[in-house]
């Protein structure tokens, strides 16, 4: 069985990375690109697990800004307000950095790893991370998965204001930053798949244990935030393409999902009746089928498009 905790260190773009790495080196790689402030951690181990059991080398790893990767520190981001005037009126915002410069940190990490090319799977802002990887450096890429994720297209995917001012609710006199943690899980989570106040709260904290580097939050929400659309670069995707997304995301809703399949022609995209924007455990193990198999495409050339809606059974 893999454990967590074998962190390691890689020098990816001018920064210092952190991933971890599990089963046999000489295995196909399957790079999981991890979303908005989230550690690596986020990918839950059981799901590394049903990976590596079916034949591949798994790589987890910090973005940058987030967790044990190098972090930004005293790098002013964008104020959301200002992001707003960006998204509603077009008034120009200049961020720290880009999901471009999040692309190369992963390129770089292919480089420093020395895999010449790997399957890729991102999760909300790691699906976008991943569809320019694929799009701009299509020869490292093998498969592409992009979970809960959007095209970039406005109005698609696009959370609604009270759910993106619930994001930012900064802590009060009768709410602390972990309360409001629980809300926001509670909040994303899909009525089929709801979690305990008590597994949030053990998740949160151990998050915070590992690292906390709030600032990096607003940063990466910049990138996010002033990033173009992608479907030109969308359409120039040729490697076996998969989409997962819940119907009850209110974070990314589906309309993300079915906007970047509608770009990418070849795409399968599989829809989970209940649920949110979370990776419930309960269905682990099929995305973990519906993974290899887009893995597996690859290397049968297969680009036949589907669209798939499933529901909680």
């Amino acid at each position: 069985m893999i454990e967590a905790g074998n962190t390691q260190y890689a020098q990816s773009n001018g920064l210092k990375i952190a991933y971890e790495s599990f089963g046999n080196p000489d295995n196909p790689a399957i790079i999981l690109v991890a979303g908005l402030y989230n550690q690596l951690v986020r990918w839950p181990l059981e799901l590394c697990q049903h990976l590596v059991d079916r034949g591949y080398r798994v790589i987890r790893f910090d973005n940058r800004d987030i967790g044990l990767s190098d972090k930004f520190a005293g790098v002013r981001a964008p104020s959301y307000f200002r992001l707003l005037l960006k998204s509603y009126f077009g008034i120009p915002v200049a961020a720290p950095y880009s999901l471009e410069d999040m692309a190369a940190d992963t390129v770089g990490l292919l480089d420093a790893l020395e895999i010449p090319a790997a399957h890729l799977v991102g999760m909300s802002m790691g699906g976008m991370i991943s569809q320019i990887v694929a799009g701009r450096y299509p020869d490292r890429v093998l498969s592409l998965t992009s979970i809960m994720s959007t095209s970039g297209e406005r109005g698609k995917g696009q959370a609604s204001l009270k759910v993106s001012l619930k994001m930012l609710q900064p802590a009060s006199k009768d709410k602390t930053p972990l309360d409001i943690a629980v809300e926001i899980w509670q909040m994303l989570a899909g009525p089929a798949y709801p979690m305990t106040d008590d597994e949030i709260r053990k998740q949160v904290i151990a998050e915070h244990q590992r690292s906390s580097n709030p600032a990096g939050y607003m940063r990466q929400i910049g990138a996010i935030r002033t990033s173009p659309s992608r479907v030109a670069l969308l359409k120039s995707i040729k490697v076996p393409t998969l989409i997962i997304h819940g119907n009850q995301d209110v974070l990314v809703p589906v309309s993300g999902g079915i906007d970047t399949a509608k770009h990418i022609g070849h795409a399968n995209l599989v829809r989970f009746e209940g649920m949110g924007h979370t990776l419930p455990q309960a269905l682990l193990d099929r995305f973990a089928e519906l993974i290899v198999k887009n893995c597996k495409d690859a290397v049968k050339g297969d680009d036949t498009a589907q669209s798939v809606n499933l529901g909680t059974n």
